[in-house]
């Protein structure tokens, strides 16, 4: 038998990135309609977050997507810190989280693929409308719903009314503009480079997923599926004068590989993206009747591989409880603890990481860039250490953390 409803008690929901389509998939799970709307006519394949942590992995299970992500994907149970003059400082084995967590380890998918995965998914339930080439010019709402004005690619106008709206369009997001919510934080000075190469770090002794200290230039590699045959992505930091001038980002991405491994001199370069790299986090995930999720909530620099994740994370939480709200078995006041869990690790846990991730591996200090590697060595060395340590660089003691905020 067909469901019908008021669709002014839809959820509306701006942005089809990971994000915005994890949460419209969870909704729809439980059987909440929504509405997404996304201004690309396709998901975005050129290179972005490709890492999915143990948490992750748990959250998708359920969808049928984690399956999906392992049969497509390069799963890791190791990655390493190393010094990139002097090679491993240190090797981290997942494994030991084999009690925490069925998922004990890194896997390795481009973005683009699991939005595919998750859009397929979305497109086939009858509780969603999904609507691509459409740009979300305003949001409104009083004490009862919302409205979300629209623009499609023929330049038609409309006003989409619903009980909810969620932002998950980006680090720019409409969503938190039109609600004058904060944005606190900061930028990196330098912008950073990725890579995409076919040479093989593998065969040199790297993991697919490294992190190469150095004071001056360090480098982050790791190893994604691309066409099938694998292909390795290095992210380098770069600043104003190494990229400056018109067309000269393939030069410097060549220079910087074959700089970092001379064996690569002449490998093919496949792609190169240059953006710039924010630490931020709004004040509120929540104003009335809107919600924030993923980068429209909080952004961060990619080591470590957490923003993605992290997305993902705050859909399931949201989703969770909006479809307890909507159904009537909870109360709408339970929405408030959306922005108290989320909010509140995004601000220790997400910005803490990944900034501590960066700093370690630009360390200029020769004795204390020793002392760490020492401290790191140490950590691998001993499983208890390291569980301790990979509980919460794998995102667990996070999600932990959260679900014990009221």
């Amino acid at each position: 038998m067909a469901v019908s409803w008021n669709d002014s008690e839809r959820v509306l929901i701006v942005g089809g990135g990971p994000a915005g389509m994890a949460t419209a998939m969870f909704l729809a799970m439980r059987g909440v309609p929504v509405t997404l709307f996304e201004k690309a006519f396709a998901p975005f394949d050129d290179p972005r977050a490709a890492t999915y942590h143990p948490p992750s992995l748990e959250l998708l299970e359920d969808s049928g997507v984690t399956a999906e992500l392992v049969a497509a994907g390069i799963m890791s149970h190791l990655w390493q810190v190393r010094d990139r003059r002097q090679g491993v400082v240190a090797e981290f084995d997942l494994r030991v989280l084999a009690a925490d967590t069925p998922f004990p380890c890194r896997l390795h998918l481009e973005q683009h693929k699991l939005v595919a995965m998750m859009e397929k998914r979305v497109a086939a339930s009858a509780s969603v409308d999904l609507r691509r080439g459409v740009v979300v010019e305003a949001i409104t709402h009083d004490e009862s719903s919302v409205a979300v004005h629209v623009v499609n690619a023929c330049g038609t106008r409309e006003t989409v009314h619903g009980r909810w709206v969620i932002g998950a369009d980006g680090g720019r997001s409409v969503v938190r503009g039109s609600q004058q919510i904060g944005f606190n934080g900061f930028s990196w000075q330098e912008h950073f480079l990725v890579v995409t190469t076919t040479f093989d770090f593998a065969q040199l002794g790297f993991a697919t997923s490294s992190y190469s200290m150095d004071p001056s230039q360090w480098v982050a590699t790791f190893k994604v599926p691309g066409d099938g045959s694998g292909v390795w992505r290095c992210l380098f930091p770069v600043r104003g004068g190494e990229w400056a001038e018109e067309g000269s980002v393939f030069q410097v991405a060549a220079e910087q590989l074959e700089a970092f491994v001379p064996e690569a001199r002449g490998a093919r370069i496949l792609h190169t993206n240059l953006y710039s790299v924010h630490q931020r986090v709004a004040t509120t995930f929540r104003k009335d009747r809107v919600f924030l999720v993923g980068d429209a909530a909080h952004v961060n620099n990619p080591l470590g591989g957490m923003g993605l994740n992290f997305g993902l994370h705050d859909a399931a939480n949201l989703a969770e409880t909006l479809a307890a709200v909507w159904h009537g078995t909870l109360p709408e006041s339970t929405l408030d603890r959306y922005d108290r869990q989320r909010r509140t690790v995004a601000e220790r846990h997400l910005q803490r990481l990944t900034i501590a991730a960066k700093q370690l591996l630009e360390i200029r200090d020769p004795e204390l860039r020793e002392a760490r590697k020492n401290d790191l060595r140490g950590i691998a060395s001993d499983p208890a250490r390291a569980r301790e340590y990979l509980l919460d660089t794998s995102m667990i003691a996070g999600m932990r953390e959260a679900a014990t905020i009221a």
